[in-house]
């Protein structure tokens, strides 16, 4: 074994070690958390609208009726009385599913990790929009496979574009094995799947013989109060579906779940005990309990009317703040929207001037592995107030004029009107090109 003065184990590491890529979101957390800051960066949610007394009540119950056995080891598969009520919220959204089918995860992201970890293999290709989650690409990189993004426009992921992708990777020999998309109020374009879109791309993969993989952690926090039928209530055997109580109820708990078809149900829950023994007993009798003892159907209406509130005053303040051709996206739920800067503006460059300025937020190009976004921003609304976001967008648009009258000077015009809507440039209904720079939303 050889290595260097930084690192004497750099010979040693596995090749898989050489995928693996830092957050960088969790990169800007040391500068965002400072109070003079603006972060319209990360994605957390607004706990204080929680009943947190009452919720420590029942967990001081939950450790005097029920400690010996919160505090023990458990099932691989997670406690059968929270996945019976996991199944009760899947069917609103149409879903029929038996507990049984139903496995624990250590929040979706260890699921993310476990559904890869048992479907590819090194050099396997993945489908995904174009952009995607950023937690969902250092997963797919960790494991080594080739993630194609797709093209979406502002009605989610374009058939024809998924059909292109499939295409061009069989002339080019390569195995796609599955299609990760987030269909609801996207992480981080803010767009959602439209439900003519969600037939015809599930006829696509299951005629193909890929899998969909439905990450789903914001389907219940649309704004008009209205819940999307999931793309797995009318194909349960080729849909693979995840879900979270990060963003209905509480991050730090880590609880998600994966409900798929029962022979890729057996390999995960073998996967899952591998990766962690157990999910842990105690975050999930908590969560039973909550969902059994709270009405829990009116804390997410209030999350949706928080969250509704924040969304419009970043609308209205870039409406106001954002100078011409800046455009984003108008998100119907969620936490997010997806912004593109003028025309020559390079938004990685721009970060170190917008914190300078006390506001932050994720550059683009953190959503896709190919190289695009560079123009584009993902902003999230859900924890500043209404007041902070609207002054972190004036702030935003500070900087973004500054960048452009430096941009005039030394390169080109900046051309195009101001517009709220569109993704990356993308018009409605047209592929922007599996390969070319296309619609930035992930």
């Amino acid at each position: 074994m050889t290595g260097n003065s930084l690192d004497p184990y750099v010979a040693a590491y596995a090749r898989r070690t050489t995928g693996m890529r830092a957050s960088a979101i969790r990169a800007l957390f040391a500068v965002a958390s400072r109070p003079e800051v603006v972060s319209l960066a990360g994605g957390m949610p607004y706990l204080q609208s929680l009943p947190l007394k009452e919720i420590a009540a029942q967990v001081e119950r939950l450790i005097s009726d029920e400690g010996s056995v919160a505090l023990q080891y458990g099932s691989g598969q997670g406690i059968e009385p929270l996945r019976e009520q996991i199944c009760e919220i899947m069917a609103l959204e149409g879903i029929v599913a038996e507990p049984d089918d139903v496995v624990v995860t250590v929040g979706s992201q260890m699921a993310l990790d476990l559904v890869t970890k048992i479907f590819c293999d090194p050099g396997d290709v993945i489908l995904a929009e174009a952009p995607s989650y950023v937690g969902a690409l250092s997963v797919f990189s960790a494991y080594q496979t080739e993630v194609v993004h797709v093209a979406m426009d502002d009605s989610g992921l374009i058939p024809e574009a998924v059909e292109e992708a499939i295409a061009g990777c069989a002339a080019r020999g390569q195995r796609v094995k599955l299609l990760y998309t987030i269909p609801n109020f996207h992480n981080p374009a803010g767009v959602t799947l439209s439900a003519e879109r969600r037939a015809r791309i599930a006829e696509i993969c299951r005629s193909a013989g890929i899998a969909v993989l439905e990450d789903n952690p914001y389907g219940l926090l649309g704004f008009d109060g209205a819940t999307h039928r999931a793309i797995r209530a009318d194909d349960a055997d080729n849909v693979i579906y995840l879900g979270s109580f990060s963003k209905t109820f509480a991050p730090g708990l880590r609880i998600g779940w994966v409900l798929a078809p029962h022979a890729a149900r057996e390999k995960l829950v073998l996967a899952n005990e591998a990766a962690t023994l157990n999910p842990p007993v105690f975050n999930q009798m908590m969560i039973s309990r909550y969902l059994a003892s709270f009405d829990w159907k009116s804390q997410i209406k209030a999350y949706r009317q928080t969250y509704a509130e924040r969304r419009d005053a970043m609308l209205g303040a870039l409406s106001t703040h954002m100078p011409d051709g800046t455009r984003w996206t108008v998100p119907q739920g969620g936490f997010y929207v997806w912004l593109t800067a003028p025309t020559g503006l390079d938004t990685s460059a721009m970060l170190p001037r917008a914190v300078t300025a006390r506001v932050a937020y994720v550059p683009g190009t953190a959503f896709f592995t190919d190289g695009q976004g560079g123009s584009q921003m993902r902003l999230s609304f859900c924890f500043p107030t209404p007041d902070r976001i609207v002054e972190g967008v004036r702030r935003l648009g500070s900087v973004i004029d500054a960048e452009r009258e430096v941009h005039a000077t030394f390169g080109s015009g900046m051309g195009g009107p101001r517009a709220a809507g569109g993704i990356g440039g993308a018009t409605p209904g047209v592929i922007a090109g599996v390969d070319a720079p296309s619609p930035n939303t992930a």
